[in-house]
Order: structure tokens, then sequence, then C-alpha cells
């Protein structure tokens, strides 16, 4: 209510003090209005100064009384609530100090028994990671002793060479053992780690020798001649026939083993690919080819011997029929390393590493045709009786060849 004036003159001032018309009732109503908001509730200055201090006298008067009268019992109250107070916390920290002791003992006796349970947990991890060990160096171990068992009872050159399947199976389950964390604690015990070493390794590489050796020797045209040769005969035909057809069916089973021995034991790539029996089918092949073209080159320079070198030509290219027709017919192996077994046979593989989509024969006579023409023009331009006679006989030449390639086809 009460606003600053903005005059620079002082409050008060001492010249209407000197006036001999002053009036002090008439200069503090106009002090009061100057130094006043005039919308305020106008002030009654009549009343006497000492009126004006009673009221204020027995205002604090009433006040001292009142405060007298009431403060024993506001002390009495404010004690009593002190009291009550002291009592409350008393309690509560009664009740704070028990539950700190139940606390304290609790985990005491928790962490005890924790330490206890966390030794136990940890002793009975062990023992599981010690029996899961044990029961793989048991498997390991007997995994070994059949694998020995078929390595010493393993001939290649007679009957079907399933022993060399299941030896071939036991190689693979043995090194399945010891892949993954599992593994390599299996590699820390002596009789694992020496089974592996020792049985595994050695038995590894006479399998797949073997197996690439049963490949290498794959040939059906003797087993054929032999055949054909007694067909004239009339008192033992049917034995003969006989003896020849388990003769070839022997052969199959036993080259069929050594491509599945082959395909197993190659190393899991991913994709997986049966690297082994691919280097092994396709060194046949080429192998197939160098003879084949060497002989060939040989004999277009000795024309006699063409005949001979033809016969030997075609009937390779029929021996490669007949393991495309075993291929064909065969399915991959189940490895038990592979979560899915490989759909088709196992000439698909063979074909797309060959990049050969029609059949062995084809890519065997072209592969011949295409290298062929670069003997002959040696010859040619070597000059001589051989340029000579290969020219003259260049019609019976082409017409030997012509019958070569049906003849390799079967017909």
């Amino acid at each position: 209510m009460t606003t600053t004036t903005t005059t620079t003159t002082p409050y008060l001032d001492p010249t209407p003090f000197l006036s001999p018309t002053f009036n002090p009732f008439t200069h503090a109503n106009t002090l009061v209005h100057s130094t006043n908001n005039p919308t305020d509730t106008p002030l009654d200055l009549t009343t006497p100064l000492q009126k004006t201090l009673f009221d204020a006298q027995e205002i604090s008067t009433a006040i001292d009384t009142l405060t007298t009268t009431s403060a024993l019992p506001l002390i009495a109250h404010t004690q009593l609530r002190t009291e009550a107070a002291e009592r409350v916390l008393s309690g509560v920290e009664d009740g704070v100090g028990g539950l700190q002791r139940s606390y304290d003992r609790l985990q005491k006796e928790v962490i005890a028994r924790w330490e206890e349970a966390e030794r136990v947990r940890l002793a009975a991890e062990r023992v599981v990671k010690t029996l899961r060990l044990g029961r793989k160096v048991g498997r390991v171990v007997g995994l070994g002793r059949t694998l020995e068992g078929e390595m010493g009872g393993l001939n290649v050159t007679q009957g079907g060479g399933g022993g060399m399947v299941r030896a071939a199976r036991a190689i693979v389950e043995i090194k399945g053992e010891f892949s993954g964390e599992q593994g390599k604690e299996l590699a820390r015990v002596q009789v694992a780690n020496a089974v592996k070493t020792e049985v595994v390794g050695n038995a590894e590489k006479t399998v797949v020798s073997k197996a690439q050796s049963v490949v290498r020797e794959w040939s059906m045209n003797s087993l054929l001649s032999s055949s054909t040769s007694t067909s004239g005969q009339t008192t033992i035909p049917d034995v003969n026939n006989n003896h020849t057809y388990i003769q070839q069916e022997s052969t199959k089973s036993r080259t069929l083993a050594a491509l599945q021995t082959l395909y197993l034991l190659s190393p899991l790539n991913t994709p997986f690919e049966p690297s082994l029996m691919l280097t092994a089918l396709t060194t046949y092949i080429h192998a197939s080819l160098t003879s084949s073209l060497a002989t060939l080159s040989r004999s277009l320079a000795t024309l006699p011997t063409l005949d001979r070198t033809l016969l030997e030509v075609s009937a390779r290219s029929r021996n490669l029929i007949a393991l495309e027709n075993l291929l064909s017919s065969a399915k991959p192996p189940a490895h038990p390393l592979l979560t899915s077994i490989p759909e088709g046979n196992l000439l698909s593989p063979l074909l797309a590493s060959l990049d050969s989509p029609s059949s062995l024969a084809s890519y065997f006579w072209r592969s011949l045709a295409g290298q062929l023409g670069g003997k002959v023009q040696v010859i040619v331009d070597r000059g001589g009786v051989a340029a000579r006679t290969l020219r003259s006989q260049r019609e019976r030449v082409k017409e030997a060849v012509r019958e070569c390639v049906i003849r390799g086809y079967g017909g």
C-alpha cells in the first residue's frame, strides 16, 4: 500500500515547523496524503496518539497473557510428544537392530551354504565331464579295436570289399569324436590320442591306397573277352558264363566299395565335395586318355599295329561306359559327420568336375580327338615313309577309327 515518492525533497521539511500558523494535525494529514495512495481507506487522525499507544500495549499484554497461560500446556504437550517419539524411536531402533542381527546371521548361513552348493555344483560338473569323457574314450577304443579287426581281414582283391567301407566308417567316426571342444579334452587322454595317431593314421593311409588301387585297376573287358571266348564251347558254357557273371559282380561291388570308401574319407569342406573319390576317378580317366593317345600316335606311325591299338582304345571307352553305369546307379553313402545326405548319384559330381554334362564316353572321345589332330600333324610334318603311308591309307584309317568309336560305344 505504501508507495515510494519520486520527489527529491527530504521526507521531513523543517520549514512548516517554523511557520506561526503551524498546525500539527493539518501537517500530519498533509504528510500522510502526500506519502500514501489516496485511494486507500481514509485514516482517522483525530484519535489521540496516546489512545493508539494504549491499544498497542493492550494487544501486547493480551499476547503476553495468552502466551503465559498457554505455555505450560504447550510445554507439557510438547514433552509428551517428545517422550512418545523417543519411545517409538527406541522401539524402531530395537527392531532395526534385531533385523540387522537376523540379516547378518542369515547372510553368514546363506554364504556358507552357497559356497558349499557351489563346491557341489563344480564337483557335479566335473563328474559329468569325466563321465562323458570316459564314454568317448571307451567309444574311441572300441572303434579302434573294430578298425584293427577290419584292417586285419581286409583283402580288396577278393570279395565285395565291404571291409574297406566299414574301416572307412570307423575312421570317420573316430575323427568325429575328436571334433569340437570335447574333442580337445579327448586328445589329452593318452589312450585315445594313441588310437588316433597310431591306429587311425596308418589305417587311413592303407585304406585310401587300396581303394585308389581298385579304381585304377577298373576293367570289365577282360571279363567280357573271357565270356566271348567261351561262348563257342558247348560242353560247359553255362558254368563259364555263371563264373564270369560272378566275377563281374565281384568287380563292380569291389569298385563301388572303393568309391564309397574314398567318398567317406574325403575332407569335410563347406560345401562337402568327395575330393578323394573325384581325384581317383579323374586320374583313371586321364590315364586312359594318355595311354590311348600314346598308343594311337605310335600306331599311326606304324599302321600294321593300328587295328590292335584301336581295339584297346575301344575297350577303354567301354570301361568308361561301364564305370558310368556303375556310378549312375550308386547313391552317396550315409556320412556319419554330415547332417544331410546329398541327393543324386556318384556320377553327378564327377561330370561337374569334368565340365562334361553328357557322359564319360563323349568326354573321352572328344578329348582324344582334340589332342590326336596335333599328333597326326607332327607325323605329316616329319615326312618319310610313315607320312606317305598315312596319306595313302587315309580312308582306311578313317574307317577304322569310325568303327573303333562305334565299338567304344558298345555298337
